[in-house]
C-alpha cells in the first residue's frame, strides 16, 4: 500500500475517442498554479447570475453603456436604464427578434437592425430611425475617427456616415472589400484599424487621410479565413475573437491580432463544433474573470455554450446541465459585467461570488484524466481536497455534498453515484473520501456538486497498490 497524489487535473477535453481523452469541465475553469503546493491545477467556479432588471417576456437583443447609463434593446423596445435600475422606454424598432449591433460616438448611439438603422441622442433623449435616402442599410455598425461605419447587407460594400452624425449619409461614401468577391458579414474597429470580415476572407483597412474617402486597404493584409457566425465576433483582451471558416468548410475559433490569426480551439473542440447542425447562429461575448480573459460562445441550435480561458488555453462547458447558458449579450456597467437573457427580458449582474443562476442551482461537474498503469491497480481509498468550511450552516439538516462516479473501462460505462459530504461552515479540514473502489487497468473519475456553495477542487490523493 502507498499513498500518493492522483494526477486527475488537466486542461484537456474529450474528442474523437474517450479512450484517448475523457476530460470535461462544466461550470468550472482551471487555473494553473505557478508555484503549486497541491496538484498544479485548481478548478474554480464560473460566475453566477443575479437579476438586475426584468424588461418583460421578449429576449434581450443588445446591451450598451454610455455616460453612466445602460441601454438595452428588448424585443422591439429600446430602454435607458439608470444605475438604480430605473427603466425608461425611449422608442420602438420595426422588429422584435434577432441580435442588433450597437456603437456610439459619445453623443449618438447607433443601432443596426438589418437592414434598418436607428439613432438615440443621449443629450436630447430623442430616438429615431435613420431616414436619409442615402443610408445603405446596416448589418453591423462600428465607430472610428468620428465616423459610423456599416456593412451594407448582402454585399461586399461598407459605408461611412458624415462626420459625427449617424443620421446623415452620402451615397458615394463607400468602398468594397477587394481581396475576394465574398460578401461582408461584419465590420469592427480595433487597434486603430478597420477590420472587414467576409464569409471567406478578412481584410484590414486604415485611415488614409484622403478627402474623397477616408479609408484604404492596408497592403496585402488579407486573411484567408472569414466569419462563420456574425455574432460570434467580439473584442477579446488586446485582439478579436470569432468563429472562423474558410473554403474547406470547417470552423475553428480564431484570435486575430492585427493580420496575425491564431487558432485557439483545440482539435477536440473543433471535433465537437463540426458536429453541430448549425453554427451560423453562434453568439459570443468576452469578459475578465479574476485575471483570466474569457470568451463565451453559445450555439443556440446545438443548445451548448463553451468558455475559452485566454490565460491557459483551456475550454470548459457552461450552462444548465445539458442546455446552453442563458446569457447572450453583455456590457460593462457600474463597474460590473451585465448580461442579457436570450429568451426573456432579464438583465443579470454577473457575479463571481454568487453560486446560483437567478436563484437556480448551478451544477458543477468535471471528469479527470485517465489513470492507466499498464497493469491492474487497486484503489483502497481516494479523497478529494476541496475548499471546505464555506458551505451550508451547521444544523440545517444537510451539508454540501460531492458526487463521484467511476469508470473502469476507459470512459465507456460509469458506475453508480457515490455521494459524500465535504463540510459545513467552519469545518475547514473536512474532505470527501471513498473506500474500496476495486481494481482496474484504466481508471476514470467524475465529480459533481449541485449545492449552492463555493466549489473549488484543489487536489486528489489515493491509497493504492
Amino acid at each position: 500500500m502507498r499513498v500518493a497524489p492522483v494526477p486527475l487535473f488537466g486542461l484537456g477535453n474529450s474528442g474523437k475517442s474517450v479512450n484517448v481523452n475523457a476530460q470535461e469541465r462544466l461550470n468550472l475553469y482551471a487555473e494553473v498554479n505557478a508555484d503549486p503546493e497541491k496538484s498544479g491545477i485548481t478548478l474554480f467556479p464560473t460566475p453566477g447570475l443575479e437579476v438586475f432588471v426584468d424588461l418583460g417576456g421578449n429576449p434581450i437583443r443588445g446591451l450598451w453603456e454610455l455616460r453612466g447609463y445602460m441601454y438595452a434593446v428588448c424585443g422591439p423596445t429600446m430602454y435607458r436604464i439608470a444605475p438604480d435600475g430605473t427603466m425608461t422606454n425611449h422608442g420602438l424598432l420595426l422588429t422584435a427578434s434577432g441580435r442588433v449591433s450597437i456603437a456610439d460616438n459619445g453623443t449618438q448611439i447607433m443601432i443596426a437592425d438589418n437592414p434598418n438603422g436607428y439613432i438615440f441622442n443621449v443629450d436630447t433623449l430623442v430616438f429615431e430611425q435613420i431616414t436619409d435616402p442615402d443610408f445603405p442599410g446596416a448589418e453591423t455598425v462600428t465607430f472610428q475617427n468620428q465616423l459610423f461605419i456599416v456593412n451594407q447587407p448582402d454585399t461586399g460594400r461598407f459605408y461611412v456616415s458624415d462626420l459625427a452624425d449617424g443620421l446623415s449619409w452620402d451615397a458615394l461614401n463607400f468602398a468594397t472589400a477587394e481581396s475576394s468577391p465574398d460578401n461582408l458579414v461584419a465590420v469592427i474597429a480595433d487597434a486603430g484599424q478597420l477590420v472587414l470580415l467576409g464569409d471567406k476572407t478578412t481584410e484590414l483597412w486604415g485611415d488614409s487621410g484622403s478627402l474623397d474617402f477616408p479609408y484604404a486597404r492596408i497592403g496585402s493584409s488579407a486573411v484567408e479565413w472569414g466569419l462563420a457566425a456574425r455574432d460570434s465576433l467580439c473584442k477579446f483582451d488586446d485582439s478579436l475573437m470569432f468563429l472562423r471558416q474558410n473554403r474547406l468548410g470547417k470552423v475553428q475559433v480564431c484570435r486575430l491580432a492585427g493580420s496575425s490569426a491564431t487558432v485557439v480551439s483545440t482539435p477536440e473542440i473543433d471535433f465537437k463544433f463540426a458536429r453541430y447542425e448549425n453554427v451560423a447562429d453562434a453568439t459570443a461575448f468576452a469578459y475578465m474573470l479574476d485575471g483570466h480573459p474569457m470568451y463565451q460562445i453559445n450555439f443556440t441550435t446545438a443548445n451548448r455554450s463553451w468558455l475559452y480561458d485566454g490565460r491557459n488555453g483551456g475550454w470548459s462547458q457552461v450552462g444548465s446541465n445539458e442546455e446552453r447558458h442563458r446569457t447572450d449579450t453583455h456590457t460593462q456597467f457600474n463597474g460590473d459585467l451585465y448580461a442579457g437573457n436570450y429568451t426573456n427580458g432579464k438583465v443579470y449582474r454577473v457575479d463571481p461570488d454568487l453560486n446560483t443562476d437567478d436563484g437556480e442551482q448551478i451544477a458543477r461537474e468535471w471528469t479527470g484524466r485517465h489513470q492507466s498503469a499498464g497493469s491492474f491497480t487497486q484503489f483502497s481509498e481516494l479523497w478529494i481536497e476541496m475548499e471546505s468550511g464555506t458551505g451550508l450552516q451547521v444544523g440545517q439538516g444537510q451539508m454540501p455534498q460531492v458526487m463521484m462516479r467511476v469508470s473502469r473501462d476507459g470512459g465507456h460505462e460509469w458506475g453508480n453515484e457515490l455521494w459524500r459530504t465535504f463540510g459545513a461552515i467552519g469545518r475547514y479540514k473536512a474532505r470527501a473520501t471513498w473506500l474500496r473502489l476495486g481494481r482496474s487497468r484504466d481508471w476514470l473519475f467524475r465529480f459533481r456538486v449541485t449545492d449552492p456553495v463555493k466549489t473549488v477542487f484543489v487536489a486528489a490523493w489515493g491509497v493504492f497498490k
